[in-house]
């Protein structure tokens, strides 16, 4: 499934909004203002909430918790040494650990676990905001997909 993740231009703190292919709105991420450590919120277009995102506050590492129905289903961690690129280990529940490899600059990632492509995510270059093509895999999980490209985008550009 192709979802396209477009940064809100004008918005209180982080704010994005997820496409289907087709174009047609599907989920929604916000920030909360006014917290210590970045938390969003991705909520399908009735309001419910399908995952949470959490920054640890006291890290060495960047790392952020995914969140479903109040439970950690993921711990997204930037590898702190690579060489010319940007590498990501995602940690989940049991031996079903996702790497994210992609380029120097942060703007192509593969999602792979078992050595399995889990999804891809593409930025495009002459865009207002930040704007991506995220391709996930059949089978796979599009909201934890979904969410860990949004904490990439928070974590390699930190500008904003």
């Amino acid at each position: 499934m192709r979802y396209v993740l477009t940064q809100k231009m004008f918005s209180l703190g982080q704010s994005f909004a997820i496409r289907d292919a087709d174009g047609a709105d599907v989920y929604t991420v916000r920030s909360r203002l006014f917290t210590l450590a970045r938390q969003l919120s991705i909520r399908d277009l009735d309001g419910s909430e399908h995952a949470f995102i959490r920054a640890r506050f006291f890290s060495w590492r960047r790392q952020h918790d995914i969140e479903r129905d109040g439970q950690t289903i993921a711990v997204v961690t930037k590898r702190l040494f690579t060489w010319f690129r940007q590498e990501f280990v995602i940690e989940m529940p049991g031996d079903d650990d996702i790497e994210v490899l992609g380029d120097f600059v942060g703007h192509e990632y593969r999602f792979v676990r078992g050595g399995d492509l889990v999804a891809t995510v593409s930025k495009r270059w002459f865009a207002w905001t930040d704007t991506y093509a995220v391709d996930v895999a059949d089978g796979q999980d599009d909201v934890l997909v979904l969410a860990i490209a949004v904490v990439i985008d928070l974590v390699c550009h930190q500008r904003r």
